[in-house]
């Protein structure tokens, strides 16, 4: 099969690297896997794998426009070569593969969409939320085939979506390899509260979606003396969420070091992980956290935290947006004792070389429906041009 991934540059991001790993795995499993790029730049740009990458020039720069230059790049590829199949790495991109479905219509190759963010959006207002609901509609009408990535987002897919049961597969994210999950379950040293107090970890980039304002304000609250939080990653919010820990007078108890090329290591130095996003679908970092047996506080963000949490066995759930609340957990934290072999039995499942292959089945599912239908087309066509004496 040749297979083409939407992905708009290196900067990193969960769906991003999810999808540039299983575009390594299935080269390797001998099929061809084209990326198309909208920017060769970004912070992870030295540990990407060696991949062919489609690319085009930038007449500027495109990052505050990146979803209608993404648009252009896979419009341009796809009229110029050859494809069998279209991999959606995130719901994210969906806009870009909706967009090939109407300009190119049925030259367009099927698209399988994996779906990597919450579809309930709680988050948003009352008229947005509805829009954002109509415009799901439009996905499951436009694209062949879903993956949820956990098991409870199966029927939210078949709802938003409103897509009959045999378009969509589950199929666990491939969030960490074998090799890092080996690395994350080793045991840790020092783990738990001690002299120097509990030490929380957030990851992930910092924008709006992960709210991690909310974050410094419910650690203001509940933390306890000698706690200490790291928040690791880079984005937009970085100056706004440096002056709230000024305002709040955290300097000495909060650290912002950017983006860690090496999880591992902070999770070897975290005792709780904190989540507290809007909207999230599953999360690459809590399951990095249960690998690690870290126990887990996580803002209500999606409808499958509550599965990924073991029903409060892993961690704690408070409601999404709820300072308070999450400022209780922080409170709580020190007692949290999960069973930390269940929580890496449980990890055992995101594991990427177990997943790349239930991802190439689809694949191949679509690629041949598609290769049926056009042999179907032509077969009509030339019983016609025959009745016609052509």
């Amino acid at each position: 099969m040749r297979i083409a991934i939407p992905i708009h540059s290196f900067e990193p991001g969960g769906v991003e690297r999810v999808g540039l790993r299983l575009a390594e795995q299935w080269q390797a499993a001998g099929q061809e896997v084209i990326v198309v790029l909208g920017r060769s730049r970004g912070q992870a740009k030295l540990s990407a794998p060696d991949l062919q990458y489609r690319t085009r020039r930038e007449p500027i720069a495109t990052d505050r426009w990146e979803t209608l230059w993404m648009i252009w790049s896979m419009l341009r590829f796809l009229l110029r070569e050859r494809v069998d199949v279209v991999f959606c790495p995130g719901n994210t991109y969906s806009i870009v593969c909706v967009a090939m479905k109407l300009l190119l219509r049925r030259r367009c190759p099927p698209v399988l969409v994996k779906i990597s963010n919450d579809l309930e959006r709680r988050d948003m207002p009352a008229l947005y939320r509805a829009a954002y609901h109509f415009w799901l509609r439009v996905q499951g009408r436009c694209l062949e085939s879903f993956v949820g990535i956990g098991d409870p987002m199966r029927a939210e897919i078949k709802h938003r979506l409103a897509v009959e049961s045999g378009r969509i597969t589950v199929i666990p994210d491939p969030a960490i390899s074998e090799t890092e999950l080996a690395r994350l379950s080793r045991p840790r040293q020092n783990q738990g509260q001690g002299r120097d107090g509990c030490r929380y970890l957030n990851m992930g980039r910092l924008v709006t979606q992960k709210n991690q304002a909310l974050l410094l304000r419910a650690f203001a609250t509940g933390c306890r003396p000698g706690d200490s939080l790291l928040i690791a990653g880079e984005g937009p919010e970085r100056a706004r969420l440096s002056r709230l820990v000024g305002d709040l007078r955290l300097e000495q108890r909060v650290r912002l070091p950017g983006h860690v090329d090496d999880p591992v290591a902070a999770f070897a130095d975290a005792d709780v992980l904190v989540i507290s996003s809007d909207y999230e679908g599953v999360p690459a970092v809590v399951i990095e956290a249960i690998a690690a047996g870290v126990p887990i506080i996580s803002t209500d963000c999606s409808s499958s935290m509550d599965w990924l949490t073991g029903s409060g066995k892993f961690g704690l759930l408070v409601p999404r947006g709820d300072d308070r609340a999450l400022a209780e957990a922080i409170c709580q934290a020190p007692g949290l004792n999960p069973d930390r072999r269940a929580m890496r039995r449980f990890a055992q499942q995101f594991t990427i070389e177990r997943s790349s292959g239930s991802y190439l089945e689809q694949l191949d599912r679509l690629a041949c429906k598609a290769r049926q239908r056009r042999i179907a087309e032509i077969r009509s066509q030339v019983r016609d041009w025959r009745r016609r004496g052509v």
